[in-house]
């Protein structure tokens, strides 16, 4: 057969290609940068990958660093205002890697395994058009340009249409590790929230500081400072914001040594959660599946978004090694598949952006109840789990109740 073209280069891409060639699919992936630009380049991301990702990748032979030794065990909550500190356990350690790590490694792993790894412009629909005369299927997991215009949003999964925060993220050192080691999620009411996670980089372990600004609010400032023009500004005003908001991390930061990476190390903007319909199909006749980003796009502040990615492209691997043809039976196969987990993961993280009462409630009684909030936090290795106990407040109460009696938690 002609085998699979892949259009981008990010975890879900190089999971899909990984998992395709362990299978002796042939696939192509197709990107815009080489593994030295990625490595070279700004910062990607801060993202995190939890316990079913890192299956995952012990899966395809792609888990190149111990989550013994790198990885993090827990959360730590803080609420400012009452300042109320509280933590929460994990099943399973999960970790954080810096991509310019991550991807240039898996595709090393890509193209020593037989993959076609073709480097070259950033890919519009109309090549998505010409490339599919020469594959059985294309998948495309990028979400900039023409590109992802190629799959409509789907406005009953898609509730806002402009970003819900400005985000600020940057890799430093200065910042004394939890213990035990953990991501700190902290909350400023009316100014956004702050998570805090140990991530390692081309300098060894370090302190990624993602700061989820709500539009109009008081830490909104770090999004619109220039870092390469006056570094020590910008870091003097992240130490004034998490003084000022976010004192759990303040007290473990140690102003003489708090310094930045580098300008590289810093990465500003804002998104707009969206959902994509799964598949369109071309002007050949043939397919066209979204995923990753293409497919859906959500904001970091529940650190989900790669393990939707990778979940993702899992079940578009199996659906490809075992599927006979890929028609538009294929495609509603696919959709049916990922559904659950994959749309879990958006609708939860759309509620944390705007929480209702019943969830600033749970996050309130989870301070008193370490059960409860060991359960809150075991699930984010089953996203779906928690938008099931957020979704009402009635569901919300019953999972509170569950926990605060002492019943065993939803199987595993």
């Amino acid at each position: 057969m002609a085998g699979i073209g892949v259009v981008g280069a990010g975890v879900s891409s190089l999971h899909l290609g990984l998992y395709l060639r362990a299978h002796d699919v042939p696939v192509t992936i197709y990107a815009d940068k080489t593994a030295e630009q990625i490595a070279e380049g700004r910062l990607l991301n801060t993202v995190a990958h939890h316990h079913h990702t890192l299956e995952r990748e012990r899966a395809l032979g792609v888990h190149h660093w111990d989550v013994a030794e790198h990885g993090y065990v827990c959360h730590h909550h803080f609420i400012s205002g009452p300042d109320l500190a509280f933590q929460g356990d994990f099943d399973h350690p999960s970790m954080c890697i810096d991509y310019r790590l991550y991807l240039p490694r898996l595709m090393a792993d890509f193209e020593e395994r037989g993959g076609d790894l073709v480097v070259g412009p950033t890919l519009e629909a109309a090549d998505v058009e010409r490339l599919s005369a020469d594959h059985d299927l294309m998948v495309v997991a990028v979400g900039r340009g023409s590109i992802g215009g190629m799959f409509r949003r789907r406005p009953d999964r898609s509730p806002y249409d402009r970003p819900q925060r400005r985000l600020c993220a940057g890799l430093y050192h200065g910042v004394a590790p939890t213990e035990p080691r953990g991501v700190s999620f902290c909350i400023a009411p009316g100014h956004g929230e702050l998570l805090e996670l140990p991530l390692l980089t081309r300098e060894g372990h370090a302190t990624a500081l993602l700061f989820e600004n709500i539009p109009g609010g008081e830490t909104e400032r770090l999004v619109d400072m220039s870092v390469e023009e006056d570094v020590a500004g910008f870091e003097q005003a992240v130490l004034e914001t998490v003084r000022q908001h976010y004192g759990w991390v303040a007290d473990r930061i140690d102003p003489s040594s708090f310094r930045l990476l580098g300008p590289q190390d810093v990465l500003q903007g804002a998104l707009t959660p969206v959902v994509r319909e799964d598949y369109t199909q071309l002007s050949s006749g043939k397919f066209a599946l979204a995923m990753g980003d293409t497919h859906v796009v959500v904001d970091p502040i529940i650190g989900q978004g790669a393990n939707s990615a990778s979940y993702s492209a899992w079940m578009v691997g199996e659906a490809i090694v075992t599927d006979l043809v890929y028609d538009e039976r294929f495609c509603r196969s696919v959709a049916r598949a990922r559904e659950e987990r994959v749309m879990g993961i958006s609708d939860w993280t759309n509620i944390m952006l705007n929480p209702p009462q019943h969830v600033l409630g749970l996050l309130m009684a989870m301070a008193e109840n370490r059960e409860l909030c060991d359960a809150f936090s075991g699930n984010w290795d089953r996203p779906e789990r928690n938008l099931e106990a957020l979704a009402t407040p009635e569901r919300t109460d019953a999972f509170m109740a569950r926990h605060t009696a002492g019943s065993p938690a939803l199987a595993a």
